[in-house]
């Protein structure tokens, strides 16, 4: 279900939780807005729909796909600045990015992956977890 978007910072700036067997109802959630909102956006994390767990669901080439607990494990010794801008949020803030990311995580299953991903993917995720951390840009 497209759920509507949080711009309270409250609620943002708190850090998520383990998501669990008990969150799948929100990760489909996550997905069908981010889904609703594809032509603007690459990325979104649960507490952006109210719920402050981690799990975000990222554009990963023609599908997007869903991180439950994802864990950045790794990252290139480069990165560079950008501006980004949020669904939650006004305006654009300069931030540095890293190139490219090893992320850890669970899928829908439960089950562990590892995935490098570069491009708008890897600035995505980044700026994913970081809205777990209730790290705000």
């Amino acid at each position: 279900m497209v759920k509507p978007i949080i711009r309270d910072v409250r609620i943002l700036m708190k850090k998520s939780v383990r998501a669990n067997k008990n969150d799948l109802q929100t990760a489909r959630d996550l997905l069908d807005t981010l889904g609703a909102h594809a032509d603007h956006c690459a990325g979104m994390a649960a507490n952006m729909i109210g719920v402050n767990k981690n799990i975000i669901a990222v554009q990963c080439g023609i599908a997007p796909i869903v991180m439950l607990n994802p864990k950045i494990i790794s990252h290139s010794a480069e990165s560079y600045s950008t501006e980004e801008g949020c669904l939650s949020l006004d305006g654009v803030k300069r931030v540095r990015r890293y190139y490219s990311v090893e992320v850890e995580y669970d899928d829908l299953s439960f089950e562990r992956h590892t995935k490098t991903l570069t491009g708008v993917a890897a600035q995505a995720v980044q700026h994913e977890i970081d809205h777990l951390f209730g790290k705000l840009i």
